[in-house]
């Protein structure tokens, strides 16, 4: 491929003031600094939460900022300004926004403690409960205390479909579900026989529950009604899953165990895996993280690049990028993310909207610290 693959310098850029866009200097694109917590209520810092979480509402008019002390609060995203700090959710509460109404989004006690599923409107601060799973669980585990994704899940695209796993009260793992909003229901249980996931998920045509462990199971792609099943990887990677152009469910990751560190991709209904890219260039490796949130711009992913060593500096490294679910993709750099590692806080985690034309991400501007704030880039809605 043409100029997508060539080594761009990363050049000396002044830490931007809040609100005010500018013109990445390498890419062109448009980058705003969304947050300045110093002086806004987030304390400690303001960041995207992670890039499997969707950090936009459905008009892509609000935007969720995650706090060190644990609140989460809303800004506007069409503005940058700050909106107010959400009364319900707290700590690992995994908020997801509602796929069509822009002020609603569901959100768990934190760590799923209680094993209920709330939904509030952000605008009334008005809560209800939508899920309360803890009779239906209990009949199965007795030992049940806990259901959630542990923070790296989503519901199905259209918010009917979830996944949860279940701990006890020592936080072993006892099984996973999955759940139908619009009827109540639990469609399938497993139990997880001691083998505690790293994370679970829906994917986002609701038909699969991803069930990611290191353990001996690996990532398998379960029926909802787990009577069928697919190991897509041997492993439990950063990864997302995501559409792909044909509207297939895909899991795309990062394996760091082939010889060339692949990102790739596996088809949820064939099974068929695609490497899309190397990660080991000229002796380097690196972290990444995807974000598959582009619900309507199928067959794209986010990835944003962090924490690379062993070597020079490679087209991949530390910047943000979208990638085309293709074998040889297309790759659209977007900006270079400017965020120095300093610990897990730091990692730029870029999160995408569903229709591909506002991504988020954190950095604390070249100095290695958690002084982090949530930067966005914004792209024409026909950009490729």
């Amino acid at each position: 491929m043409s100029g997508q693959w060539l080594t761009a310098a990363i050049p000396s850029l002044a830490k931007p003031v809040k609100g005010k866009a500018f013109a990445e200097p390498t890419y062109k694109t448009c980058v705003t600094r969304v947050t300045d917590h110093a002086v806004e209520p987030p304390s400690g810092f303001a960041r995207n939460d992670y890039s499997r979480r969707q950090a936009f509402n459905a008009d892509s008019s609000k935007l969720l900022v995650y706090a060190l002390d644990g609140f989460w609060h809303v800004y506007d995203a069409r503005t940058m300004a700050y909106v107010k700090k959400l009364v319900g959710p707290g700590g690992d509460a995994e908020p997801q926004w509602h796929p069509s109404d822009p002020n609603l989004l569901y959100y768990l006690p934190s760590n799923g403690v209680g094993m209920k599923l709330y939904e509030l409107n952000v605008a009334t601060d008005q809560t209800r409960v939508v899920g309360d799973f803890g009779a239906r669980l209990k009949a199965r585990w007795p030992g049940a205390a806990a259901a959630w994704t542990k923070s790296e899940g989503s519901p199905s695209a259209d918010g009917r479909y979830w996944c949860f796993m279940v701990d006890d009260a020592n936080w072993n793992g006892v099984g996973v579900f999955t759940w139908d909003r619009d009827t109540n229901t639990i469609l399938g249980m497993k139990s997880t026989n001691g083998e505690r996931p790293d994370h679970v998920s829906m994917s986002p045509s609701g038909n699969y529950c991803v069930v990611s462990s290191d353990g001996a199971s690996g990532t398998v792609a379960y029926s909802r009604d787990f009577s069928q099943q697919k190991k897509v990887h041997h492993k439990s990677e950063h990864s997302d899953i995501a559409l792909d152009e044909n509207g297939d469910d895909v899991y795309v990751a990062i394996d760091y165990q082939s010889n060339a560190g692949d990102v790739f991709m596996v088809n949820l209904r064939t099974g068929v895996r695609t490497v899309l890219f190397p990660t080991y260039l000229s002796g380097t490796a690196t972290a990444l993280h995807v974000s598959g949130k582009a619900y309507n711009k199928r067959g794209w992913v986010v990835i944003s690049t962090y924490a690379d060593g062993g070597g020079s500096l490679q087209w991949l490294h530390r910047k943000v990028m979208a990638v085309q679910l293709r074998a040889d993709p297309v790759i659209y750099h977007l900006a270079h993310h400017h965020s120095a590692p300093a610990g897990y806080w730091t990692e730029p985690h870029a999160s995408v909207n569903r229709d591909f034309t506002k991504i988020l991400f954190n950095s604390n501007w070249d100095v290695a610290s958690e002084n982090i704030d949530t930067y966005m880039i914004e792209l024409p809605g026909s950009w490729n």
